[in-house]
């Protein structure tokens, strides 16, 4: 059975309930979880698993297993893990994953404000890019920061929505990145809509509004092949 994914419906839970699948080789398998899987451009979670008799295993990142909908929580060092049907609590780095969830959210309005293909992109704590299908080197940092900020200060909601794997085939400008595909083959697809600005398709975990990112701007411009203009943003708090 694949992993109940508490966080596409709810980024802002920060601990669940859950019980062990299968533990072994330094994973933990849960039937549910809050934390997310490395994809999309995004890190995975980072955390805690605990057991009700104190005991406690770090997660030091989050995967996509080999099975459909299979999430693995990778365990700090080599201890000794509980059996399947224990019953444990799930609890996120919620700091981390906070300031991953802005960032992601920033990217959407970077991929926005920039007029070009996205060929690929990449978020980590603080920081994020993206990769433009773009000729010329005619980008200009300022008035991207300018323009990304325009937005953020302007608090526009967030919000989710899904459609069907075939409604997604039909509509491919909501696909907005060339070289990361949305999670598909679970019937549905989550669209993130920025209020008035963006709309694709994604299954990043996001805020809910844009004032929640807070001040960015863009740190660099450079030059990556003949037509590639990598964009990098960081926080500016």
């Amino acid at each position: 059975m694949p992993t109940e994914e508490i966080f596409r419906e709810e980024a802002y839970a920060r601990r669940c309930t859950a019980r062990i699948v299968r533990a072994s080789e330094g994973m933990i398998e849960l039937d549910r979880t809050v934390f997310y899987p490395t994809g999309g451009g995004q890190p995975g979670d980072s955390g805690a698993i605990g057991l009700g008799d104190a005991s406690k295993f770090l997660v030091t990142d989050t995967r996509k297993g080999s099975a459909p909908g299979q999430i693995l929580h990778v365990i700090e060092g080599r201890p000794a893990l509980p059996g399947p049907g224990s019953a444990v609590e799930a609890t996120l780095d919620w700091d981390r994953r906070y300031r991953l969830m802005r960032m992601h959210s920033c990217l959407h309005l970077l991929c926005k404000a920039v007029d070009g293909s996205v060929t690929g992109g990449q978020i980590a704590d603080g920081k994020g890019r993206l990769d433009f299908d773009i000729p010329e080197p005619t980008l200009d940092k300022d008035a991207i920061t300018e323009l990304v900020m325009s937005w953020v200060t302007a608090d526009k909601e967030i919000r989710h929505s899904w459609i069907s794997d075939e409604e997604l085939a039909d509509r491919s400008d909501l696909v907005r990145t060339m070289s990361v595909r949305p999670p598909v083959g679970q019937g549905r697809v989550r669209l993130v809509e920025i209020d008035g600005i963006d709309l694709q398709a994604c299954g990043g975990t996001h805020v809910r509004s844009t004032g929640e990112i807070g001040r960015v701007r863009i740190a660099k411009i450079e030059k990556k092949g003949r037509q590639n203009r990598r964009v990098s943003v960081v926080f500016d708090d």
